[in-house]
Formats: C-alpha cells, sequence, structure tokens
C-alpha cells in the first residue's frame, strides 16, 4: 500500500525521463551537453593526469631497483668481455714470443751448429737486489741443465747457468759485475771483453787504443766464440759511448743491452752447441 501511495512521484519521473529522451533525441541538450563537457573534460583529464602520476610515483621504487639489476648484469658482462679480451692479447702475446723462440731454433744450426740442443725455460723468479743481477728458470739438473750453459732469446744473449737444482736453475745475467764474455765489433771484427756493471748496462774494453773507429756509436756488438764459453754470432748489443785517453793502452765502450731482462719470460738455454775449431761430434754442454 506504500508503494501506492508514491505513484505521482515515479510518473513524474518517468515522465522526466522521457522528456529528457525526447530532447536529447532532438538535438535540443547540445548545448547543455557541452556546457556540461566543457566543466567535466577539463576535471577528468587533470584526475586522469594525476592518477598517472601517482601510478607514476608508486612504480619508482621498482623501477630503481630493476634499473640496479640491469646495471649489476651489464657491469658483469664488461668485466666478463675485459677479461676475454686480455686472456686474447695475452695469448697473442705468449704465441708471438714462442713464435720467435721456434725461429730462433729453426736457425740454430747456422750459429750453434747441426748438432745444437736446446731447451726451452720459464721465467719463475727474479733476483731483487740491484747489485747481483740474476734469474730463476723452472728447469734443472733433471733437465740436463749443467753451470755454464749459455742462456739466448730470439734478441740476444741472456747470461749463463750459475747454479742448478733439480727443477729449477740460477742464470747469471750479462749485466752481472762479475760477469765477462769475449765480444768483437761486427763492423771492424776488433774483439774485446765484455763486462756486466753496476745497473743495466754493460761495458766492452781491451780494444786497441791506437786504431782509430775501431768502435763508433751505433755498432752492433757480437759474441766472439772465443774461448768456448758462448757460441759465436749472438747479439749483445749497441755502442752508445766510445771513450778514448792518450794515458790508456785501451779505449773503452759503453754498450745497451739488445735484451730487456727485465721483461724476459722465456728463454733458451744452450745445453750444446759447436765450439769454434771443434768437430761435428755430440758432447756434454760446454763449461767455462
Amino acid at each position: 500500500m506504500k508503494g501506492l501511495r508514491n505513484w505521482p512521484l515515479l510518473l513524474v519521473v518517468m515522465l522526466a525521463s522521457v522528456i529528457v529522451l525526447v530532447l536529447g533525441w532532438a538535438g535540443t541538450l547540445r548545448p547543455v551537453e557541452d556546457g556540461a563537457s566543457s566543466v567535466v573534460v577539463p576535471v577528468q583529464y587533470t584526475m586522469e593526469r594525476l592518477m598517472q602520476g601517482i601510478n607514476s610515483i608508486i612504480e619508482i621504487p621498482h623501477d630503481l631497483q630493476s634499473m640496479r639489476a640491469e646495471n649489476a648484469q651489464l657491469k658483469d658482462q664488461v668485466d666478463q668481455l675485459i677479461y676475454q679480451v686480455s686472456m686474447l692479447r695475452e695469448i697473442q702475446i705468449e704465441n708471438d714470443n714462442l713464435r720467435q723462440l721456434l725461429n730462433l731454433k729453426e736457425q740454430s744450426p747456422d750459429i750453434l751448429g747441426p748438432n745444437a740442443d736446446l731447451l726451452f725455460a720459464d721465467v719463475i723468479g727474479r733476483d731483487p737486489s740491484n747489485l747481483l743481477r740474476y734469474l730463476t728458470i723452472d728447469r734443472g739438473s733433471q733437465d740436463g741443465i749443467k753451470p755454464g750453459m749459455p742462456v739466448i732469446t730470439p734478441r740476444g744473449l741472456v747470461g749463463q747457468i750459475d747454479e742448478v737444482r733439480p727443477n729449477s736453475a740460477k742464470v747469471k745475467l750479462l749485466t752481472d759485475p762479475s760477469s765477462s764474455v769475449t765480444a768483437m765489433v761486427q763492423r771492424s771484427r776488433a774483439t774485446g771483453s765484455v763486462q756486466g756493471q753496476t745497473g743495466n748496462s754493460l761495458v766492452m774494453n781491451l780494444l786497441p787504443q791506437t786504431e782509430q773507429g775501431v768502435a763508433q756509436v751505433g755498432d752492433l756488438i757480437l759474441t766472439s766464440g772465443l774461448g768456448g764459453s758462448f757460441p759465436r754470432h749472438l747479439l749483445i748489443g749497441q755502442v752508445t759511448e766510445v771513450r778514448q785517453r792518450d794515458v790508456d793502452m785501451f779505449q773503452e765502450v759503453q754498450i745497451q743491452p739488445a735484451v730487456d731482462y727485465d721483461q724476459l719470460e722465456t728463454v733458451i738455454v744452450v745445453r750444446y752447441f759447436t765450439p769454434i775449431g771443434v768437430e761435428e761430434t755430440p758432447t756434454p754442454g760446454v763449461s767455462p
């Protein structure tokens, strides 16, 4: 009964709805709609932008976390690439060094004789003293190494085996003050004795003072092979200074070594070579 009492109100609402629909269909309410749109649309756009901003702020922590993870992954990839490049570079350097050593071994019959016996060795230690100049290699008596054997590289003469242990040996460098080797000036063929000096230089003496032009700056100094301790024609270094004094019987020559001893990683031990004037019959390694 209560619903029947409100039927006039329902009738009014229904009539109003019908009138609105008819007016909307006829386009009569278009100005009203346009006016409402001009008010509602900006508000709706503002609310939408506000919600987008709020969503962006909410997503910031997640985005930062994703960026950190991506940066960490990229850093790992960069580290791996740097490591791979360094390893490839190291392999290339090692291959170049081995190629030079193999070329020297192939050319050894021309310098060391057809029965030359060469052994590769890696440098595993250096003497920290500036007075004594030594290297330690990973070859010893078990490999047939004996004191006095020459040690060389493709660049030239390194020195001589000094002490031997079962699995290692000490090499006395040519620059050691107690080292000495008979040598000659390649251009003039004049002979003398090359000795080590404190530091990293060499000096050649016993060159005749009476002969002019025996040694000049830029001349190459080679082993002479005299005495049988070292093969002949191994490069020792290059003349950097010639000292001549009238009161001396001999002139003195300063030499820059051909070998960079501080950078050596691999060397060759000459276990046998053919000394000057010796027939081609293999014998044990030559000792001075």
